[in-house]
């Protein structure tokens, strides 16, 4: 027997969320068999708990889209017994059992090894959002987008790849500016790394064509009018990353920027990544991150506290990673 995050859902497609007591004849016939160390609880996995988003595929369902772990048996010729592995991704906790469990079964592709300088827990302290940070400077920096270009803007600042995009931008020398719709959070994002803090408002209304330009290059989880405000006040020949969507999925923008100032819109695809890019970003996750800092910015909950979380986390009551320990 092991403890999961249950989700199901009843005729009137409401989903109801327990935490369960499930057979190990319950998990589906996959690769891989994990016993998982720590999961995380991600903006996304909150919308699937709480069933307001349309996030989950079919029912049941475990959530949880990162996990760390041990394997403990493989019919995978990549892994074996003993081996720790992460996972994000790949539509689990969507489409497949995901981590918020004591016990996975996964494909072995979908598996990435834990890099041995990384500690699991601080690997889930990264989980999607570090992973999906780390792809945005990747492409900045294959845009060109070098520190002396001038300043980065990071919108969703005290969101997980907000915060952990502002460290890591610091660390490579660049000048963060941080938006932010939370004021009391202004000292906290400095001490992240961020030279300048703006309030979210000055992006999310409608934008003008073609603004003053203010950024060499951008990482942008907002969406929206947000980022075509983001995308119209870049400066020439600069780069946006844009990996989100919480203000909506629309882009109400001009073409303006893109043609007249030559501004590149990079979208990031972290959900299906191919091993080696995966591989790349980790391994130099573990290298570049302060895993004490990361630490700073973490909590963590027991698994049978991760229901209530979501919420929290849904009305933005929650700052920085939640790290769930499935064992505690």
């Amino acid at each position: 027997m092991f403890q999961a995050i249950y989700l199901t859902q009843d005729d009137h497609r409401a989903t109801h969320a327990t935490l369960e007591q499930l057979d190990e004849t319950q998990l589906p016939e996959r690769e891989v068999w994990v016993d998982v160390e720590w999961s995380t609880l991600n903006y996304k996995d909150a919308l699937a708990i709480t069933g307001r988003g349309k996030i989950v595929r079919r029912f049941p369902m475990v959530p949880g889209i990162d996990l760390v772990g041990v394997v403990r048996e493989s019919a995978s010729s990549e892994y074996s017994a003993g081996d720790r592995v992460l996972l994000n991704g790949w539509s689990v906790g969507e489409k497949y059992w995901g981590g918020l469990a004591q016990q996975a079964r996964v494909d072995g592709r979908w598996l990435t090894p834990l890099p041995p300088e990384l500690r699991p827990f601080s690997a889930m302290a990264l989980g999607t959002a570090g992973y999906t940070a780390m792809l945005c400077v990747q492409a900045l920096e294959r845009q060109g987008i070098a520190p002396e270009r001038g300043p980065i803007l990071v919108t969703g600042a005290n969101g997980g790849v907000g915060s952990i995009a502002i460290v890591l931008l610091k660390q490579a020398g660049y000048q963060v500016i941080a938006a932010t719709g939370r004021a009391d959070q202004r000292d906290a994002l400095l001490a992240l790394g961020a030279s300048e803090v703006i309030d979210r408002n000055e992006l999310n209304q409608p934008a003008p064509p073609l603004g003053k330009a203010r950024w060499a290059g951008a990482i942008d989880s907002v969406g929206s009018h947000t980022l075509a405000n983001v995308c119209a006040h870049t400066q020439e020949d600069g780069a946006v990353a844009s990996c989100g969507l919480a203000q909506g999925m629309d882009f109400p923008a001009s073409v303006a920027p893109f043609i007249l100032r030559g501004v590149t819109l990079c979208g990031i695809n972290s959900v299906t990544r191919p091993a080696s890019e995966r591989q790349d970003a980790w391994q130099r996750l573990a290298r570049d991150i302060d895993q004490e800092q990361l630490a700073g910015l973490t909590h963590t909950i027991a698994l049978n506290e991760t229901i209530g979380a979501a919420d929290k986390l849904l009305a933005g009551k929650v700052r920085g990673r939640i790290v769930v320990d499935v064992n505690r």
